[in-house]
């Protein structure tokens, strides 16, 4: 089966469109190192034709652009918000821009609510928040929770909530220099629904390696969690995920292209197609789930 034999229309919710330009020299070697086509990708990712043509290739019709803020890791700041939204603009129904917040930059401190108001105003679909990265635990807004109180992430989340704004939280361990994993514990995830049981959450790459479990349980706790499958090999994912097909209404594709190992948008989706896993399988997390969570 190939990606233009199915009878609609396939999300890939989980594809870096960035601004490299930003990133920091070590984390660009990182990248350039497992990449061939690393400075062709780079002037891709400042042509939204360019990108719509790759998708157009890979049968790929709608896409999540994932940015987040951590300026002192990665290199990228709060201007890839302008900068997704400007891309998005392009292809509105094509391209869904995810946006990033510091819980620690002045401005979100004083005025969380409006931070998120911003975001929704560049035209942005949804929020990235990737502890590893940005050296906090998702649940740190509580007193007590982790090594830093931010209680901006507290009016952060229930702005989203208000405002429909989903919030995907990056899960699992990640291998540039200087990244926290153990901040990756999709645990940390089961305050925020029960804290904030309106909002949205997708859990990035299902706490792949160590945390398949753990997210598996928070998905199914909270009406409202779910978790997405990229950076987790096609060939493997019934391995980390045994459970997929009992927990298919939570998931949401992704492949995490360009990331490192990750060859190419279509050859990963083609591997997850020669599965053969159920066709209400494909459905759901190809095309329903990303539907519903992000309406035309």
């Amino acid at each position: 089966m190939k990606p233009q034999d199915l009878p609609y229309p396939i999300t890939d919710i989980h594809v870096h469109i960035q601004p490299w330009a930003q990133m920091h020299p070590q984390t660009r070697d990182v990248m350039a190192a497992r990449r061939d086509n690393y400075e062709q990708l780079q002037e891709m990712m400042l042509d939204p034709q360019a990108v719509l043509a790759a998708m157009d290739e890979a049968g790929v019709d709608r896409i999540g652009m994932i940015n987040y803020v951590a300026t002192e890791l990665m290199g990228f700041t709060d201007t890839v918000n302008p900068w997704v939204g400007k891309i998005a603009a392009a292809a509105p129904e094509r391209l869904l821009g995810f946006g990033g917040l510091d819980p620690r930059d002045p401005k979100v401190v004083g005025d969380p609510e409006g931070a998120v108001d911003q975001l929704i105003d560049y035209g942005i679909r949804g929020l990235k928040i990737h502890p590893p990265h940005q050296a906090f635990r998702a649940n740190s807004y509580r007193p007590g929770a982790g090594d830093e109180h931010l209680p901006a992430l507290a009016g952060i989340y229930q702005r989203c909530a208000e405002r429909g704004l989903p919030v995907m939280i990056h899960t699992g361990t990640s291998i540039f220099p200087g990244a926290r994993s153990r901040f990756g514990d999709p645990l940390e995830c089961d305050d925020i629904g029960i804290d904030f049981p309106d909002l949205v959450q997708i859990l990035a790459h299902a706490g792949r390696p160590f945390w398949c479990e753990q997210a598996v349980f928070v998905a199914r706790r909270h009406a409202n969690l779910y978790v997405d499958l990229s950076g987790i090999p096609p060939r493997r994912l019934l391995h980390y995920l045994p459970e997929l097909p009992r927990l298919a209404h939570k998931c949401l594709w992704g492949t995490d292209w360009p990331g490192p190992g990750v060859p190419s948008l279509a050859g990963n989706l083609q591997q997850f197609l020669d599965l053969n896993l159920d066709e209400a399988i494909y459905r759901t997390t190809l095309h329903d789930i990303p539907e519903a969570l992000f309406p035309r």
